[in-house]
């Protein structure tokens, strides 16, 4: 019996948790007093930027593992987690923009040190991906790759306090020390939408980590059939 963990409950979560969040983000919260009705991205656009940071602490984690273990298999876990999470990474560059023009009138605000900290973040792991397919196959890849990545995670907790440090109008801060800076109702959804983005990018790591698994399988079959033929 497999050890690995089923794509099957984060799936489910993400089901349900997804669509539950759209539904309480649309008909159960009020627009907000400031910004209205646009105000409502706000749930998806965060919920999608910490998703983004925690699956590149995943990956960070992962490539670690590698490191201390030298097992193939955390470096594609760290490889998978950097590729949803660039995805995740692509979905806050086009939800942050559209909810900054129309609340701000402003799609990108270059004097704003989160917006330019993020985009290095996600540049920084998109290069990732031409230093990974630049080198052959096999353990010096898989050591490149693993400190790569160890050497980017230090901007994520930057990017999420250069939120704390700029203070500004296009990312106001709404979690403090004394707690969140919104009413109850905002918070609730808000926790049920993180939730959803969180299962629904575990859900498309397991996925693709079987998918991956399964064409390493049949790769080492052709060429174990290849050596027999000849």
């Amino acid at each position: 019996m497999s050890t690995r963990p089923s794509a099957a409950l984060p799936t489910l979560a993400a089901i349900v948790l997804v669509p539950l969040s759209v539904a309480l983000i649309f008909w159960w919260v009020p627009d907000d007093a400031d910004q209205g009705f646009s105000q409502r991205i706000f749930y998806f656009h965060v919920a999608v930027a910490l998703t983004t940071y925690a699956c590149f602490a995943y990956a960070a984690v992962c490539a670690a593992l590698y490191l201390a273990r030298r097992d193939p298999a955390w470096d594609l876990r760290s490889y998978v987690g950097i590729h949803v999470g660039t995805i995740f990474g692509t979905l806050v560059l086009v939800t942050g923009p559209i909810w900054a023009k129309i609340s701000w009138g402003v799609w990108w605000n270059w004097s704003d040190r989160q917006l330019n900290v993020f985009l290095i973040l996600f540049l920084f792991y998109c290069a990732y991906f031409m230093l990974r397919f630049s080198l052959e196959e096999g353990e010096r890849r898989a050591a490149f790759s693993s400190v790569y990545v160890l050497l980017g995670v230090g901007l994520v907790p930057l990017s999420i306090l250069a939120v704390r440090i700029a203070q500004t109008l296009i990312h106001p801060t709404v979690f403090t020390s004394e707690g969140t800076n919104m009413p109850g109702s905002f918070f609730i959804t808000f926790l049920v939408a993180l939730a959803g983005m969180l299962a629904l990018a575990a859900a498309m790591i397991s996925v693709e980590l079987r998918g991956k698994r399964a064409a390493l399988r049949v790769r080492e079959l052709r060429r174990r059939l290849a050596g027999q033929d000849a």
